[in-house]
């Protein structure tokens, strides 16, 4: 009889491979619940003296920044402003030339009278002492009115504004609405007399808004002023297609005299002052626009008396698309009860023409 068959002795590398992975993922559990993890949630909390001086540090960047932009702006308007000396100083030097042309053609044509050469002979020193001053006037700073205004107290500032350019187009709303400032006033007051619609205040109040630009015009930029309602028109007679020089003190103070003889009345046109504007030639590189309200009407004849708020704002739109690009515009709103919208309107034009606008305290300026 066979014996009985012998047990095997116990082998560890008997043991099932899934054994095995059992044990040492458990030991890797843990290991895991042993650690301690406060540390790292620790790390993760913000240090307060780090945020504070990262703020810090944020803050001074921007305000380098915004100093930086001041800095380059201030550096432009200066280059600008030698530039404008400069293109004036050259043009008057070719006028120098061609006297000095004219007073050789004189001097070598014996029919020529005495009076003749002296004449020009005078003219070409005077413009020689203006080219004198205006080249020492581009080292100088800038700045200074190149006429006076008389005001209450210290009003010679106009905040976001840059009364500055070669060429500078003053647009004056003279409609019925720059009476008054309600609709019952201005209905009331367009019945009376010229004389009365010029002493209303508000209207008193555009012109010496004319008048304090007119003083801060650069001496060496020229300059136009239309006043627009339902047409629009040179304030000065005879003006038209031209501009006029700052730097001629006698026709300046002549246009700001027009200015106060001009009577509010009729719908306002925006449209067309705009037009204007695209027509002139060279174009303005800044636009001054005083009015006090949207336009009532375009180039076509209305259809009715009244006007909505929409249909208002249409006729803003229409306008902005006769204006030329690239040319800023600085809105000066009159207050006028009724349009609340023009305020967001014309804040926008300043926004996109990379103009300004404000609307001036009561007693400015």
């Amino acid at each position: 009889m066979a014996g009985k068959k012998k047990r095997g002795s116990f082998n560890p590398l008997s043991l099932a491979f899934l054994d095995v992975m059992s044990c040492g993922f458990g030991a890797v559990v843990l290991l895991f619940l042993i650690l301690d993890h406060t540390a790292t949630e620790a790390r993760n909390e913000a240090d307060p003296n780090l945020t504070a001086e990262v703020n810090l540090l944020e803050d001074e960047i921007v305000e380098g920044q915004e100093n930086l932009f001041q800095i380059r702006n201030t550096l432009d308007r200066v280059s600008l402003e030698v530039v404008e000396a400069q293109g004036l100083a050259d043009r008057i030097q070719s006028e120098i030339d061609d006297f000095l042309a004219q007073l050789a053609a004189l001097e070598g044509d014996s029919m020529a009278t005495e009076e003749s050469v002296e004449a020009l002979r005078a003219d070409i020193q005077a413009l020689e002492e203006e080219l004198l001053r205006l080249q020492s006037t581009a080292e100088a700073e800038r700045g200074q009115s190149n006429r006076q205004f008389l005001g209450d107290g210290d009003r010679q500032y106009l905040s976001g504004m840059l009364l500055g350019g070669n060429r500078i187009l003053i647009l004056l709303d003279t409609s019925a609405s720059m009476l008054d400032e309600t609709l019952v006033n201005v209905i009331r007051t367009r019945n009376m007399s010229d004389t009365v619609k010029k002493q209303t205040a508000k209207w008193r109040r555009a012109t010496r808004i004319v008048e304090w630009i007119s003083a801060q015009l650069p001496v060496i930029s020229q300059y136009q002023v239309l006043a627009f309602n339902e047409t629009v028109q040179p304030v000065l007679p005879g003006s038209e297609n031209m501009w006029l020089e700052v730097a001629d003190q006698d026709q300046l103070n002549e246009v700001v005299r027009q200015v106060q003889e001009l009577v509010p009345e009729g719908g306002n046109n925006l449209q067309a002052a705009f037009q204007a504007v695209a027509s002139m030639n060279p174009l303005p590189d800044n636009i001054y626009l005083i009015t006090d309200s949207l336009p009532t009407r375009n180039n076509r004849e209305p259809r009715g008396s009244t006007i909505s708020a929409r249909d208002r704002l249409n006729l803003y739109a229409e306008a902005i698309e006769s204006l030329p690009r690239n040319i800023p515009v600085n809105t000066i709103l009159l207050p006028m009860e009724g349009d609340p919208a023009s305020a967001a309107a014309f804040w926008q034009l300043a926004h996109l023409t990379s103009g300004s606008f404000i609307t001036p305290a009561r007693d400015w300026p």
